[in-house]
């Protein structure tokens, strides 16, 4: 009897070192600082697999090169910048992010919203991200000429005004080597397909390297 009881001692022991080991795991990886990303449809995975997209891709590179953050996507299909405001408070709240990477824009100029407004809503993201102690990467990106040169040219000089401003860091152009190569792009011209997410990785990779 002595020795079954013993036995079941062991056990039980195990089973509790395990169980905080598993624990304590749990707690270091939540203490890991965090990257969101903060952006459309192009980080969100629009039409492919979200687990083949960049904001994945990123993930897998951060832990290789054994940077040890965790990359949040809040990324939504179709956001704004007046979209990507009025979520920030929350997810600066809830993540408490040391790196923010600001990829919205794309859809107020492709909707041919003033480029006051867009201006506006990048900037008091950008604020609300620094006052929260976050290193902000803004994206840049460019949109077909629809609606005009001035519009189009407004647009992009947007984001390396606001990169001046706030002294950030810029990607200079998102989609480059992308864009214009129509089989990285999915039908609707505009969503880059799976082929294309290792690019879009290394179009933001060395921007956001001197940042971790």
């Amino acid at each position: 009897m002595h020795t079954l009881y013993r036995r079941k001692y062991l056990l039980f022991g195990c089973i509790i070192v395990l169980y905080l080991g598993l624990i304590s795991a749990l707690v270091q990886a939540d203490e890991r600082p965090t990257i969101l990303v903060l952006g459309d449809s192009l980080s969100a995975g629009y039409g492919i697999d979200p687990r083949e997209g960049w904001v994945e891709l990123l993930q897998q590179r951060v832990d290789k090169e054994n940077h040890h953050y965790q990359v949040v996507n809040a990324s939504v299909s179709g956001d704004t910048t007046s979209g990507g405001k009025a979520r920030l408070g929350r997810l600066l709240d809830t993540h408490q992010p040391d790196i923010l990477i600001l990829e919205l824009g794309g859809n107020d100029g492709l909707r041919g919203q003033p480029i006051r407004l867009m201006h506006r809503n990048l900037s008091d993201i950008i604020e609300q991200a620094q006052a929260a102690d976050a290193k902000v990467l803004l994206v840049g990106m460019q949109i077909p000429p629809n609606y005009g040169t001035r519009y189009t040219r407004s647009f992009v000089d947007t984001y390396t005004e606001l990169a001046a401003e706030y002294q950030l860091a810029l990607v200079p152009f998102f989609l480059d080597k992308v864009a214009l190569e129509r089989d990285l792009m999915q039908s609707d011209g505009i969503h880059p397909t799976a082929e294309a997410q290792p690019q879009l990785l290394d179009n933001l990779w060395p921007h956001l390297q001197p940042l971790l």
